[in-house]
């Protein structure tokens, strides 16, 4: 049984001071962006990336932003138990997919037609 005892609003009031300040530097990396348009769009792009990246590092040192690594670090290591099939199975399926594709249009295309020729026979429409 897990007994962890902390305070409950002590890292919740840093994190979210934390997450209110990352918040902030996106914002005013992006506002920056544009304000700062006579500058050249590499410099302004570097800027632009170096903030976010300080800001992504700030939100990660939080609570959520942990549970977020964790999340993406599951979803990696599920992926990587994936059995992925191999390039002869792959083209088999897709040759498989293609001809049930084109057997099924040929199929509606000949139903199509016949419905055209008996409503056409029906309403008197036909030469």
């Amino acid at each position: 049984m897990n007994t962890k005892t902390e305070k409950p609003g002590a890292s919740s009031t840093l994190d979210t001071a934390k997450l209110a300040i990352a918040v902030v530097l996106l914002a005013g990396a992006v506002v920056g962006f544009y304000l700062l348009a006579e500058r050249p769009l590499w410099v302004r792009l570097l800027e632009l990336l170096v903030v976010v990246g300080v800001a992504v590092l700030l939100a990660l040192t939080t609570e959520p932003g942990r549970r977020v690594k964790a999340f993406f670090s599951a979803a990696h290591m599920e992926v990587r138990k994936v059995v992925w099939p191999t390039r002869q199975e792959t083209l088999q399926t897709t040759l498989v997919i293609f001809i049930v594709v084109l057997v099924t249009s040929l199929f509606l295309w000949g139903v199509d037609s016949i419905l055209f020729v008996l409503v056409r026979l029906f309403t008197g429409q036909g030469g």
